[in-house]
């Protein structure tokens, strides 16, 4: 397949649109059902990239969930605790602890559920039965993955009555050293973003505690990989092999931190044991769950707990999760990591982060604050390490 055209770009008054390769080669993708579009391609594209990058740094089965050009998380391939199987709404998947790629998924769509809403997903293996279950029953615009076990595709093309988009794409192919993107009729053109993340991104540790155990290093190279493919500025925290909290696209990097910072709070607290005990409402469905969850943790637009409220989703009155039992939980929290795509240019990030466990971090270092940074974390006993590279996505 030489080109493929696309309904409209960005928005419907943007056409005509496509895809297709400059020199005129065939597209590295087979389409298997569905009908992509513009931004579809945008995040399947993307996505593939972040995930056979994990795949390579970390040698397990990667998984991403993609929205609007950012991951709302990425996970490898870790068993799930009995907990977090529930906290996900995976603890009633048969073989789920068999399949390492089913388990890289349910921690991906499981992290930000609210913001995985009608997703994109990618995959760095082969997409099995058991992966394929899980997708089906989740509300999901596509997939992108090197290859579909016979059943596996069978599963995912009755989703959305036959239309969902499905590609397929050559793990073997290798795109140009250059990009290039138009703006208002302008071209830019640049050097593909080619830097290699690994253990040894992480060797200059600047902090007066020095320690990155292995689970640390690897929760890094999550978080900045992830990272690489998110709107900057950003800020990523992960623990236990996956992203719990990512920061797309704020201008302040504390804006990105305190964000990122509460998607990681919220993940936590939904393994919380009031929220794990929720008597919802047995024909309420997932996303209507996931809404109250949010709302539940949060105290967002509405009071879920309220009545005239609560009989909306519950079977009986829930005793509301209080400020104090959300802060006691949290501060039980420790041993995670956080990464950033620049420098923190001023310690109040640091203190943030704290407050969600954060113990080990990578950043670029630069800032003509450094000192101040690197003073904070010792403060908190963190480790630090400055890796040298901006890791910057537009």
């Amino acid at each position: 397949m030489k080109e493929f055209e696309l309904k409209y770009g960005c928005n419907p008054n943007q056409k005509p649109a496509k895809i297709y390769m400059r020199d005129g080669s065939d597209l590295p993708i087979e389409i298997l059902s569905g009908r992509p579009g513009y931004i579809n391609f945008l995040d399947a594209f993307n996505s593939w990239q972040l995930v056979k990058e994990l795949k390579e740094a970390l040698g397990l089965p990667a998984v991403t969930s993609f929205k609007h050009v950012s991951p709302t998380s990425a996970a490898v391939g870790i068993p799930l605790s009995d907990k977090l199987k529930k906290a996900v709404f995976a603890d009633d998947i048969e073989g789920l602890d068999a399949s390492p790629l089913a388990c890289a998924y349910a921690r991906a769509r499981g992290t930000d559920r609210m913001c995985s809403f009608g997703d994109w997903v990618a995959l760095s293996d082969v997409c099995d039965v058991t992966t394929a279950k899980m997708i089906k029953r989740e509300v999901s615009d596509g997939i992108i993955a090197p290859g579909y076990e016979p059943e596996a595709l069978e599963i995912l093309k009755t989703k959305r009555k036959g239309n969902y988009n499905i590609v397929k794409i050559d793990p073997a192919y290798v795109p140009e050293t250059a990009e290039r993107k138009q703006v208002y009729g302008i071209t830019f053109e640049q050097g593909r973003n080619n830097f290699r993340i690994d253990r040894a991104l992480l060797s200059n540790v600047v902090t007066k505690e020095k320690d990155l155990p292995e689970a640390a290093v690897r929760d890094l190279i999550v978080a900045l990989i992830t990272l690489k493919y998110t709107q900057s500025n950003s800020v990523c925290y992960a623990v236990d092999g996956q992203a719990i909290g990512v920061g797309a696209g704020q201008q302040s990097r504390i804006h990105c931190t305190r964000l990122a910072g509460t998607k990681a709070d919220t993940w936590f607290l939904r393994q919380h044991e009031k929220v794990l005990a929720l008597p919802f409402l047995p024909d309420l469905g997932r996303p209507d769950r996931d809404n109250v969850i949010d709302g539940y943790i949060n105290k967002n637009e509405e009071d879920v707990c309220a009545d005239g409220n609560w009989q909306k989703y519950f079977t009986e009155r829930p005793e509301p999760l209080t400020q104090a039992e959300a802060r006691a939980y949290l501060d039980t929290v420790d041993g995670v990591s956080l990464g950033s795509d620049a420098f923190f240019p001023f310690s109040d990030n640091i203190e943030r982060a704290r407050k969600s466990g954060v113990r080990y971090i990578a950043e670029p270092g630069g800032s003509i604050r450094d000192d101040a940074v690197i003073e904070c974390c010792d403060k908190y006993g963190i480790a630090m390490a400055f890796t040298g590279m901006r890791l910057f996505h537009h």
